[in-house]
């Protein structure tokens, strides 16, 4: 019966090529829309996977990397204190204006104060040692070079944020901010772009390195609830960047509307392709009565409808698979944010298989019409 199946599928391809191509693009885009959902919300987190910081200490309460409020600059004592920290250092968020040099407007940009050392934490995957040294200049700035034609300046051009001049020196990739534009200085440029009046020079955040990141967990709980510096709290980079990653898709909405869009298109594709296997089901009707006739059970008729749906999966599939390399190669090299990993990939798979295996069920009914009493009409 499985024979049959293949060569049913040789032989007929033309019956099959539709529900290939439903199935192949159904696929694509539930890939496709999580690779994007991943990349766009995991942009959130670019502060903290773009860091070598294994704990990251802010305000409590804090749901996001981007909501931060001012801290106690002396919490960094509490983590030197720690035997476990080996390295401390404050990182300012300033949410600022940004005037271009061309009338190009204003533009909300988020400007991240961070140690221009070489061997700094904040944005050390994110920026080589050569690039944040220009940090160390007056006024110096760094920005994405996908939101350099935005903010309407080149390399060498001047600016102003919160009304201070200051100066683009270089530009990154993997900066891209969520909602904004992010700009990089370093701390003391960051301490004179920040114009609130109340917690102007404070720290945002203060992040540490351990000796062993591996006790990360252990750490962070040690030192959770030490009073006498005012209101903190301490999370290992990786639970801070889950944090701010789940509240973007799930607490502003956005999240849902994806995943809304999500089943529509498994919906949709679950219709097309078990209507175009149903119809090459009702085609090989008179196939399936002989079949019928010469002994062949309905039950064994109905497993090589599901191998022709396998089949018919794996195929789109393998087609759905070079375009999309073919896709998301072209949408980094345009700074499209696009993340895959291989939990998404084979869930994406399995959402695929599992559409094929619910469309060749639906499918089942044509064999209704496999009777051998058909072939004397």
């Amino acid at each position: 019966m499985v024979a049959l199946a293949r060569k049913t599928l040789l032989y007929e391809w033309r019956r099959f090529l539709p529900a290939m191509v439903a199935i192949g693009f159904a696929g694509l885009l539930q890939l496709l829309q999580a690779g994007l959902v991943l990349g766009i919300f995991g942009s959130a987190s670019v502060y903290i996977t773009g860091s070598s910081a294994d704990l990251w200490v802010g305000y409590p309460g804090t749901q996001s990397v981007n909501l931060g409020r001012a801290i106690n600059p002396d919490l960094a004592m509490l983590l030197h204190t720690d035997p476990a920290v080996t390295r401390v250092e404050p990182f300012y968020w300033v949410d600022a204006d940004w005037r271009g040099p061309r009338g190009t407007g204003g533009e909300s940009v988020f400007v991240s104060g961070i140690d221009p050392r070489p061997d700094a934490l904040m944005f050390s995957q994110a920026l080589p040692p050569a690039l944040r040294a220009r940090l160390r200049e007056p006024d110096a700035v760094i920005v994405d070079r996908a939101d350099i034609s935005k903010l309407g300046v080149r390399v060498g051009d001047s600016a102003a944020i919160n009304g201070q001049r200051v100066r683009v020196v270089g530009v990154a990739r993997g900066l891209r901010a969520l909602g904004g534009v992010n700009v990089v200085s370093s701390l003391d440029t960051a301490r004179e772009l920040d114009i609130d009046p109340v917690d102007a020079g404070r720290p945002t955040y203060l992040v540490a390195r351990l000796r062993d990141p591996g006790q990360a967990d252990v750490v962070a709980a040690r030192l959770r609830g030490r009073g006498g510096f005012g209101p903190y709290q301490v999370w290992t980079a990786s639970d801070f960047a889950r944090r701010s990653v789940l509240y973007w898709m799930l607490d502003t909405g956005a999240g849902a509307g994806v995943l809304f869009l999500a089943g529509i298109v498994f919906l949709v594709g679950a219709v097309i392709t078990s209507q175009t296997l149903m119809g090459a089901v009702a085609g090989s009707a008179r196939e399936y009565a002989t079949l019928n006739a010469l002994g062949v059970g309905v039950a064994k008729l109905r497993w090589v409808v599901l191998e022709q749906a396998f089949w018919v999966s794996a195929l789109g599939l393998l087609g759905a698979t070079v375009l999309g390399i073919a896709i998301i190669a072209l949408a980094r090299s345009q700074d499209v944010p696009v993340v895959l990993d291989a939990p998404i990939t084979l869930a994406c798979i399995a959402l695929a298989v599992g559409l094929a295996a619910v469309s060749g069920l639906v499918a089942m009914r044509g064999l209704r019409r496999a009777d051998p009493a058909a072939l004397l009409r």
